[in-house]
C-alpha cells in the first residue's frame, strides 16, 4: 500500500480550448457555443483562482445576457479586462512561462479590431493562456 498523497484535484478542467474549433462550432450551433466556451473560462478561473486572490469572476451567461444589456455594454469591457489580468496573474502565480494581460485585450481585441483579425488572436492567447492554467492545475491543484 502506497502512502503517496496527490495534489491533482479530483475534477479535471478540459484543456481543449482552440480557436478555430470556437469559429466551426459557433457556426453550427447559430452563435451558442461561444457562449458555452467563455461561460467555462469564467468558470475555469473562479475554481483555479478564487482560493489564491480571494475574487470572484462574475459568470459570462449573467454578464451576456443580463449585466452587458442594462449597462450598454461597458460591463462586457469591464469584465474582460478583469478576466484577462487574473489569468495573467494566476500564470505568474503559478510560474507558467506564458505572458497574458489586460494589455492583450486592449491591444488585440479593442485595437485589433481595425486589422478584422485582432479579436482572433486575442481570443486564440486567451484560450491557449486557460488551457495552460488548467492543464498545471489539473497536475498540481
Amino acid at each position: 500500500m502506497s502512502n503517496t498523497v496527490s495534489t491533482a484535484p479530483v475534477g479535471q478542467l478540459k484543456t481543449n480550448k482552440g480557436l478555430l474549433k470556437t469559429i466551426l462550432l459557433s457556426l453550427i450551433t447559430f452563435g451558442i457555443y461561444p457562449l458555452v466556451v467563455m461561460s467555462a473560462v469564467s468558470n475555469d478561473i473562479n475554481i483555479v483562482a478564487s482560493r489564491y486572490d480571494g475574487k470572484k469572476t462574475m459568470h459570462y451567461c449573467l454578464l451576456f445576457f443580463i449585466v452587458a444589456p442594462i449597462t450598454f455594454g461597458i460591463a462586457g469591457i469591464v469584465w474582460s479586462h478583469k478576466i484577462s489580468n487574473r489569468i495573467g496573474a494566476e500564470l505568474k502565480r503559478r510560474g507558467i512561462a506564458y505572458n497574458f494581460s489586460a494589455a492583450d485585450y486592449w491591444l488585440w481585441n479593442v485595437l485589433g479590431s481595425f486589422i478584422v483579425v485582432g479579436p482572433f488572436v486575442y481570443l486564440h492567447k486567451m484560450f491557449k493562456a486557460v488551457n495552460k492554467m488548467n492543464a498545471h492545475y489539473n497536475i498540481n491543484g
